[in-house]
């Protein structure tokens, strides 16, 4: 049984996702971080960043915290949505660019144009045009691929579950997904899961999956 700490942002659901698609039992425990609850200490003691996502696998004694390293553990633990022999380093180096890039800098773009827009106009811009420069990098990627990792068609995995919630948030980042149609076709492939659909209401409803 995996104990699963988690809120309603795309880090979150990154995870719950990939949980939902392997199937696998575990309990969702809401940490609020609009009311403060990440830095409470119990949850300090399961996460020393006092960020969600977190886990608890009780089966083998882990404690884990940031999602890129949540998502390779459970990969590598059940043996799914990490591709084998050369396909394995796109999904890695892919997974690495969603940590370091995308998820970054659209949480930029929602804290100044979603949350305090007009504060900084510097700022807004910025963001506002690395996200579009990275809509751009995944576009191109995606230009013969179904999907993020792998060659030819690609191979469905935890690259994708890590990329497409910062995607779903296309509205907060004044995203038109009809500029980058090969990102919209990768969406709509991924929103059609019936685990990613579960995986989103994680640890409770809020909205519906955006449609563009």
């Amino acid at each position: 049984m995996i104990d699963f700490y988690t809120w309603t942002t795309p880090n979150g659901r990154k995870v719950s996702i990939l949980l939902e698609e392997l199937g696998i039992a575990y309990t969702a425990h809401s940490v609020d971080i609009t009311n403060g609850e990440q830095h409470e200490p119990d949850f300090l003691k399961i996460a020393p960043n006092n960020r969600i996502p977190a886990i608890v696998d009780h089966e083998t004694g882990v404690t884990m915290m940031e999602t890129g390293a949540i998502m390779l553990y459970l990969a590598e633990k059940y043996g799914k949505f990490l591709p084998e022999g050369q396909a394995r380093w796109p999904a890695i180096e892919w997974l690495m660019w969603q940590m370091g890039g995308l998820g970054p800098m659209l949480g930029q773009v929602h804290h100044f144009v979603k949350y305090n827009k007009g504060k900084s106009e510097y700022s807004e811009e910025r963001y506002s045009t690395e996200a579009r420069r990275l809509y751009r990098v995944l576009d191109t990627r995606l230009a013969e691929r179904d999907f993020i990792a792998g060659d030819g068609r690609g191979e469905y995995s935890i690259t994708d579950m890590a990329c497409w919630p910062w995607i779903s948030r296309f509205e907060w980042q004044e995203i038109d997904l009809g500029e980058f149609p090969n990102i919209k076709d990768w969406y709509m492939r991924i929103a059609d899961r019936p685990a990613v659909q579960r995986g989103y209401q994680v640890p409770k409803y809020v909205t519906d999956i955006p449609m563009p």
